[in-house]
């Protein structure tokens, strides 16, 4: 034993002097210290809401230092197990502290990530750490320039769906016409050696509370709405905004205020067309419908997957963040003349693909194009502090990731202020938001909304449950036309029916309906809404998160409990926090989550249980809801939108209807809705009677058994 002990002590003799220091430094523990000291830090900025660029950094500069130390303690052989295990064990639980805060924050979770850039702050931060632990760093020197043949550029991963050659091949002498982009003309500027963004962000931070937040509109436009619609006013604004020629806007009215629609319109007002919309996942569907409402002569094409069901020869073009990637290729030679990005927030972590790709597209839109159109819409331009404006501003082409680009620098010259004068920061945000900003809130604009709406939301369930759902309806239609056949092969008159006999079909349905509250007959209209409604759970819960960062508190409603613990889970891993109230709770742990839902500014969504919470609740500290299922009858959904407009609800409150597109969901949202009509009449005088639930689920089967017997319903059934 004595002579491997003498090796080893001979050859820590011999290793460089600064070695033997940081390993004397490391072993006694000073790196965790630093580490342990600096994550407790970071934890209560997050906890405390102040996520910083500067907490960013520090957060980026703990994880590159933790992968370092634990690689280094790992290959360590100069230490036993038994120290390797302890320290193995504190840097574990540094690990789990800055993962947890990392759920606490979104856009932290990047920065996690193998690939992740370290910043400049973040790596000058590292050297601090290791220095603060008596560890000398030698400075990082700039990569050598790479020549370009020195490596082949990655293969792009491309998707070019059959559509799209078909476009290009039916009119090749007619490719996009890139040359009348407007070249950028270099002059000299009075600022070009002033470091300008920072103070630009900085301008909005120091904004007063009566600091304008909207740019001034023109007065509103009808001319671009068809027929049979109608805009309203604020609406109307924005639109008479682009056909006077602006062409950049940052879309930041609150939910329920109609941006959706006001892009289209604008699109139309500026003839940008063909038109890029890129949507969250959950919302394209109600894209493409409005679409058909507000443009009605423009096709719009949803692309799915890898895109084989598009329509490459329409004039709006709708695709979802997630499946961006496999698309960049052909989209960004496709020839667009506007984009809109819809809940742009989505791209303020600038190291994300998606963002890289929203911000690649727009580039290549606005080299190609002169003055094209460009939206980012969001209800949440801020969600931590204002570096979150980096992001949305370059895509807008206001700036680059160094200094502001054409019209704002412009806007920023003629001010003839530099940054070290006084009035130069009031100045300089007037001319951001001079450039597009558009920021109404509801209460803004109150007279111009319904004090209570409903907004139907569309969903496409094309996953396996959507599969599934769609073939378990089938199954239900062909048991009713079986039904039908048989009780019309067993009439005694001779008499052949052709058309449909509308009167059987009742009965039939009537008959199905009976036998599904008295005996089992497999899939049943009560059965299908259920695995509908959990097929929609984890989509609505998105959505709900979503309003949450961009309006605030929101009431969630299910029917159905499972549904609730799929919208809680969705919830937990988007990091939302919530209260759950259900039937099951005991009076006390039901008013302690309501309590937290209405007091505490953390907790953003209620999950409440339809037939538990519809009643006896005052849940007005939230104007936005989001109904996951359907109700049977219109009252029950009355009832618990009112749980939030009701005495003391100062603004337009605006429920969100989830609506699986396709399926009996959309049929019964349908007869909801006629039933409402009815109802509404009988209480008004009206000697028509009041409709119940059941004659909703009879009309629900009346419909399916109808159009199953169409020409049309069996050639789809085969």
């Amino acid at each position: 034993m004595a002579g491997p002990a003498r090796r080893s002590t001979g050859a820590r003799r011999n290793a460089p002097r600064n070695q033997q220091r940081q390993r004397r430094v490391r072993e006694g523990g000073d790196v965790i210290a630093v580490l342990a000291r600096a994550v407790r830090e970071v934890e209560n900025a997050v906890k405390r809401g102040r996520v910083t660029p500067t907490v960013r950094a520090e957060f980026q500069a703990i994880a590159l230092v933790l992968r370092e130390e634990r690689a280094r303690v790992q290959a360590d052989s100069t230490i036993g197990d038994t120290r390797r295990g302890e320290q193995l064990k504190r840097l574990d639980g540094i690990a789990t502290i800055l993962a947890t805060t990392a759920v606490r924050e979104s856009g932290l979770l990047a920065l996690l990530a193998d690939e992740a850039v370290a910043s400049d702050a973040a790596k000058a931060l590292k050297r601090e750490m290791l220095a603060a632990a008596g560890i000398e760093t030698a400075e990082e020197e700039p990569p050598p320039p790479v020549q370009a043949e020195a490596a082949p550029a990655a293969p792009e991963r491309k998707v070019v769906p059959q559509s799209v050659i078909s476009r290009q091949l039916a009119n090749p002498f007619l490719a996009p016409d890139f040359s009348a982009a407007r070249p950028t003309v270099a002059r000299p500027r009075r600022l070009l050696n002033w470091e300008l963004l920072t103070p630009l962000l900085n301008s909005f931070e120091r904004a007063g509370g009566g600091a304008p937040a909207c740019m001034a509109l023109p007065f509103p436009s009808s001319q671009f709405t068809p027929a049979g619609s109608e805009l309203m006013p604020h609406q109307g604004q924005l639109v008479a905004a682009a056909a006077q020629g602006h062409r950049t806007f940052l879309l930041a009215d609150e939910p329920g205020l109609g941006k959706t629609a006001q892009s289209l319109l604008a699109a139309e007002a500026a003839q940008a067309f063909p038109l890029l919309v890129v949507v969250p996942n959950v919302v394209k569907t109600n894209w493409a419908r409005e679409a058909a409402r507000w443009t009605p002569h423009r096709p719009a094409t949803v692309i799915q997957g890898n895109g084989e069901t598009i329509d490459a020869f329409a004039d709006i073009v709708v695709v979802n963040y997630e499946v961006l990637d496999r698309h960049v290729g052909w989209i960004g030679d496709f020839g667009f003349r506007g984009m809109v990005v819809d809940e742009a927030h989505f791209i303020k972590n600038k190291t994300s693909q998606r963002s890289q790709h929203v911000l690649e597209l727009s580039e290549r839109i606005r080299s190609r194009v002169p003055r094209p159109l460009l939206m980012a819409l969001t209800g949440t331009p801020l969600i931590n502090d204002i570096e979150d404006f980096r992001a949305i501003w370059q895509f807008l082409g206001w700036i680059d990731d160094e200094k502001p680009l054409g019209e704002l620098m412009e806007a920023l010259e003629e001010v003839g202020l530099t940054p070290a004068d006084p009035g130069f920061y009031p100045a300089a945000r007037k001319c951001v938001i001079d450039l597009g900003i558009v920021r109404r809130r509801k209460i803004d604009v109150a007279a111009d909304i319904p004090a209570r709406r409903i907004a139907d939301l569309p969903v496409e369930l094309d996953d396996k449950a959507g599969r599934s759902i769609r073939a378990a309806e089938r199954e239900l239609a062909a048991r009713l036309v079986k039904r039908y056949e048989s009780a019309l092969a067993a009439r005694e008159s001779a008499t052949v029916v052709e058309e449909i006999d509308h009167e059987l079909v009742r009965k039939v349905a009537g008959w199905e309906l009976k036998d599904t509250t008295t005996k089992a007959t497999g899939e049943n209209v009560f059965s299908m809404m259920r695995r509908i409604g959990q097929a929609k759970a984890g989509l609505a819960a998105d959505y709900a998160a979503q309003l949450a960062r961009s309006a605030g508190k929101v009431v969630f409603f299910a029917k159905h409990i499972d549904v609730m613990d799929t919208a809680e889970e969705t919830l937990d891993k988007l990091g939302i926090r919530y209260s759950s109230i259900r039937g099951d709770q005991t009076p006390t742990a039901r008013q302690k989550h309501i309590d937290a839902f209405v007091k505490d500014p953390e907790v953003a969504v209620a999950v409440c249980s339809l037939t538990a919470a519809g009643v006896g609740l005052n849940l007005q500290v939230a104007s936005n809801i989001v109904l996951a299922e359907l109700s049977w009858t219109d009252a029950e959904q009355t009832q618990a939108i009112d749980r939030s407009h009701r005495i003391g609800q100062t603004e337009p409150v605006t429920a969100w209807r989830i609506i699986a597109a396709q399926t009996l969901d959309s049929r019964i949202a349908e007869l909801i809705d006629s039933k409402a009509g009815l109802a509404a009449r009988a209480l008004d005088g009206s000697d028509e009677e009041v409709q119940s639930s059941t004659d909703v689920q009879l009309e629900a089967l009346v419909a399916l058994l109808t159009d199953a017997l169409s020409p049309a319903g069996a050639v789809s059934s085969r």
